[in-house]
């Protein structure tokens, strides 16, 4: 018997062991298995963003205005979004979102572990299929781990719950509900409430009744599949499931939710977003827009800012002066062959500010801007810059120049004046008014290119020249925007200013990103201007000038310079007086002939006119003359007799011209270059 007794108590001893030995394994293999999956689960976490109210910076529009501060130029956003507090939501979507979204979501601390249980069990079960990711952490998913969002893992969940729990900690739970009400997707581009209210409905997020905030909050579990624009019929199927949710909750009564299941779905869509978010002067706006995105801009702006960070800009387009330039291109369409297109840039020349901006007829056909991309052949309106060069290197406007016609080059070809007619000796002064190509030729080979390409790109041409005389004769391609600049710095007594168009850049907060400086800079003596400038009256008040009778009805004094291009397919008038500059061109963007009786000088004359009605008539300021070193080729002004002479042959120049302005001819196209010598100038007639 005691060896039977001593038996068992071994087994039981054995067994108890062995049940401790067991345990034992078991809680070190748990321990294990717990302190291995924590720390895969802390190297998961290990990288979390850190949460902050910058974490939920939601893209904000960017707008554009034009100077008056108001009227709006273009909106620029990558979502419809429109953030908005909770005392502006109604309470119909706060209590729709919380009963269909996370109906424990006052409950938990960020993740819903009951939730979860219960959606598995549901899913296992075979019963609707339900997620059990909490509001907040949908918010960090599409917020602070939206490059996970689409991330379908454990470590995805795993990262997602500790953000949640950290984020119940330094919030509130109507903050909470807040954020995810402006974050989330409610198809069709809208992300947040109030952008949705709008874009499906036309009402603001507070005046949603109970059938439209259901239809809203059924629509984030799949932002496609229940668009009720694109499937009204799955949409109102979802929202009446979520009257049925907010029925269960108790948050509607059956009177209510009865009434709402009846109403049709009833959408007032908004009106689509103008094409490129461009609402007025689709020129000149998108060439701010174009400077703003470009990679070397000097705006503090990049592409991000501009879509997502609520910038408002602020530009020099005046809305006046704009429509006057925009109503002064139709009146010139009617008298033009149809497709003809018209650009037309003013510049203040005191402040540098575009004040409007032209650049064709039709912004969408091809976006093409006329005013400031690519460059037209200037015909004489490049002249300026060999007439200015001149004065400065002492030579008097009285200066004779020989204008006869035609110039024969080393390689036998020629230049012309327009209807090759010969025009002798004339002063410089007159040269210009009649805009002479060969006097204007001679004169440029004996100042040198380089001169000329010097003074132009001091005085505001940005584009590359080429270095042969050929230039004066306006063969090179330059901008209406280009030219206008250029010839404000004669408007201003010689002081150039880079042209403005953004005054000031502002981000969200009001703090102001960029400011407009001025940037003057004297480039010529104020001598030389006020001579330059006295020459170019020449070209409006000469009766047998090529831009006679076209300065401004109010009798403004004006300076400017006319110019055609080779066989006609370019048109400018360029002028200026103290308050205004504006350059004008018509033309075809393809480039092909116009006719020769066409010119700008009705253009500019209408815009200027409408454009100077209410301003104050102000003369150029008298300045003595520079002094020149060339007195000895002065042509003497005071011979009555030679004037007399002079008119004479004005008028019979002007009888054997074809163009109304009587203007000269190019012998050059823009792609001509002459050589060292000149000897490969091209002949032939082309316009001034």
């Amino acid at each position: 018997m005691k060896l039977r007794r001593k038996s068992r108590q071994s087994r039981s001893h054995a067994l108890a062991w062995g049940a401790l030995i067991l345990i034992a394994a078991l809680a070190f293999v748990t321990f294990r298995a717990v302190t291995s999956v924590y720390a895969v689960m802390n190297e998961w976490t290990e990288d979390l963003p850190t949460i902050n109210s910058e974490s939920f910076d939601f893209a904000e529009d960017s707008y554009m205005y034009a100077s008056d501060g108001t009227t709006l130029l273009a909106k620029f956003q990558l979502e419809k979004r429109d953030p908005v507090d909770l005392a502006q939501v109604s309470p119909y979507v706060i209590k729709g979102t919380v009963d269909v979204e996370d109906v424990r979501f006052y409950e938990h601390n960020g993740v819903d572990i009951p939730g979860i249980i219960r959606a598995l069990v549901n899913n296992l079960r075979g019963g609707p299929l339900e997620g059990a990711s909490t509001i907040t952490q949908q918010l960090v998913r599409n917020t602070a781990l939206s490059e996970e969002a689409f991330d379908i893992s454990l470590k995805r969940k795993v990262r997602e719950a500790e953000l949640a729990l950290d984020l119940e900690k330094r919030y509130s739970k109507e903050q909470i509900l807040n954020m995810y009400l402006n974050t989330i997707n409610y198809g069709d581009g809208c992300y947040g409430i109030q952008a949705a209210a709008v874009n499906y409905f036309q009402v603001n997020a507070s005046d949603l009744t109970l059938a439209q905030a259901a239809t809203l909050v059924g629509i984030p579990q799949s932002p496609t599949a229940f668009n009720p624009k694109a499937n009204p019929q799955e949409c109102v199927e979802r929202r009446n499931q979520v009257l049925e949710r907010m029925l269960a909750a108790g948050d509607i009564s059956q009177e209510e939710h009865d009434a709402a299941v009846a109403e049709e779905l009833a959408l007032n869509p908004a009106p689509a977003e103008p094409s490129q978010g461009i609402y007025a002067y689709p020129y000149f706006t998108s060439f701010v827009r174009d400077q703003l995105m470009s990679e070397d801009n000097k705006y503090n702006c990049s592409y991000a800012d501009l879509f997502e960070g609520g910038l408002k800009i602020y530009t020099t387009l005046d809305v006046n002066m704009q429509n006057k330039a925009e109503q002064a291109c139709w009146d010139q369409y009617d008298s033009m062959d149809e497709g003809m297109d018209a650009a037309l840039v003013a510049i203040d020349p005191q402040t540098g500010y575009v004040k409007a901006l032209v650049g064709g007829n039709d912004f969408y056909a091809d976006q093409w801007n006329i005013a400031v991309q690519g460059g037209r052949p200037s015909g004489s309106t490049f002249k300026v810059f060999t007439l200015t060069a001149a004065i400065e290197q002492g030579i008097s406007p009285r200066t004779a120049l020989d204008c006869s016609n035609p110039v024969t080059l080393a390689n036998g070809q020629t230049i012309n004046n327009f209807g090759q007619a010969d025009y002798g000796k004339r002063s410089l002064a007159d040269a210009t008014a009649i805009s002479s190509n060969t006097g204007y030729y001679r004169l440029a080979e004996r100042l040198g290119a380089d001169a000329v390409i010097e003074m132009a790109h001091r005085m505001g041409i940005k584009s590359e020249l080429s270095p042969y005389p050929i230039i004066t004769l306006g063969t090179e391609n330059v901008t209406p925007l280009e030219m206008a600049e250029a010839y404000s710095t004669l408007a201003t007594g010689g002081i150039h200013r880079d042209y403005v168009i953004i005054t000031r850049i502002e981000n969200k907060n009001g703090d102001v990103l960029y400011e407009a400086p001025d940037t003057a800079n004297r480039v010529l003596d104020e001598k030389v201007a006020g001579a330059v400038t006295e020459v170019l009256r020449g070209v409006f008040e000469k009766s047998y000038a090529t831009a006679a009778g076209a300065g401004p009805w109010n009798g403004q004094p004006v300076a400017g310079k006319t110019g055609t291009g080779v066989d006609f397919r370019d048109h400018w008038l360029v002028g200026y007086c103290p308050q205004l500059c504006c350059a004008a061109w018509l033309g075809n963007r393809d480039y092909s002939s116009t006719s020769e009786y066409l010119t700008a000088n009705s253009l500019w004359h209408d815009f200027m006119s409408m454009a100077l009605e209410d301003y104050e008539i102000i003369d150029f300021p008298e300045v003595d003359e520079p002094e020149y070193t060339n007195e000895d080729e002065e042509m003497d002004d005071g011979d009555d007799e030679e004037e007399e002479d002079e008119e004479k042959s004005d008028e019979s120049a002007s009888k054997s011209a074809a163009s109304p302005e009587s203007e000269d001819s190019e012998a050059e196209s823009d792609k001509d270059k002459e050589g060292e010598e000149g000897s490969e100038s091209e002949s032939g007639e082309s316009t001034e």
